[in-house]
């Protein structure tokens, strides 16, 4: 019985060629790759050239990009294998080059776009359906599973402290080159008006902003609590009317009665002793 997400071999889709791949030569029961030229207009996908990329389907977890490049480099020189969870929007994508960050775990199936050097490629991967299943694991090019598989990706994933270290250095010093190329950019342009006339203003001439002490930051913190105490509602409902009302009057109750025991004492005070 074919595993969850294979294809009977014949059932392709229309425009799909299948072609049966085995992960190892044990393997009885092959599995399907969905291939078809990639197609689209001339200059809409830059990362994947027309003519010259294969589109492939079901593309299984454990198949990597060195695995695809491999199973198809005896259709011709393999350019490019970009593994994606999806199909994309083709615009070229930036390169991550970070070995710490951005990391993605395969999860299911996936799709794939081979780039060849010369577009005879293509057409010789279509017309690997007519042979025997291809193997993607070899004892040339092993592909780790099981537990060599995690141990391989739990080394891989200890951190160097050297490594990490170099690598954010090196992405501050170009994020540094970088804020200086704009500074004198924005320098350079200062004061020099555009094609309408205007003229850029910028802050830079004006006085800097001292750094906030922990006091500054609270009294800030204060005025920003009494302006959000101002917005609020009072006296909105018809009980916070009357529970307002009922207070005023106690305090005016508990003023009387200490005003009159301040003037009982100022009497006492006066009171005439001759002796």
């Amino acid at each position: 019985m074919a595993a969850a997400g294979e294809r009977v071999a014949g059932a392709a889709p229309a425009g799909y060629t299948a072609l049966a791949v085995k992960f190892g030569a044990r393997q009885r029961s092959p599995h399907y790759l969905l291939v078809k030229e990639h197609q689209v207009r001339e200059g809409a996908d830059t990362a994947h050239p027309p003519r010259r990329t294969l589109f492939v389907l079901n593309v299984p977890p454990y198949c990597s990009p060195d695995a695809l490049s491999g199973l198809f480099a005896r259709c011709g020189r393999v350019q490019s294998v970009d593994i994606c969870d999806k199909p994309g929007t083709g615009e070229k994508k930036e390169k991550l080059t970070s070995k710490f960050f951005n990391r993605k775990t395969v999860t299911g199936f996936q799709v794939a776009y081979v780039v060849f050097r010369k577009r005879a490629g293509v057409q010789a991967a279509k017309a690997l359906s007519q042979e025997g299943p291809l193997l993607i694991s070899t004892e040339s090019h092993p592909v780790k599973t099981g537990i060599s598989k995690w141990i391989a990706s739990y080394a891989a994933s200890v951190v160097d402290r050297e490594e990490l270290k170099a690598e954010v250095d090196a992405y501050m010093q170009d994020y540094d080159k970088k804020i200086a190329e704009e500074e004198a950019k924005a320098a350079k342009e200062e004061g020099v008006p555009d094609e309408e006339g205007w003229v850029k203003v910028t802050r830079k001439g004006r006085k800097p902003g001292l750094p906030r002490t922990e006091a500054a930051n609270l009294r800030v913190l204060e005025r920003e609590k009494q302006k959000k105490a101002r917005k609020e509602l009072l006296n909105f409902y018809a009980w916070q009317h009357r529970e307002t009302k009922r207070e005023h009057i106690a305090q005016l109750r508990k003023k009387f009665e200490e005003d009159k025991q301040r003037i009982a004492l100022m009497r006492a005070q006066r009171k005439f002793r001759p002796y």
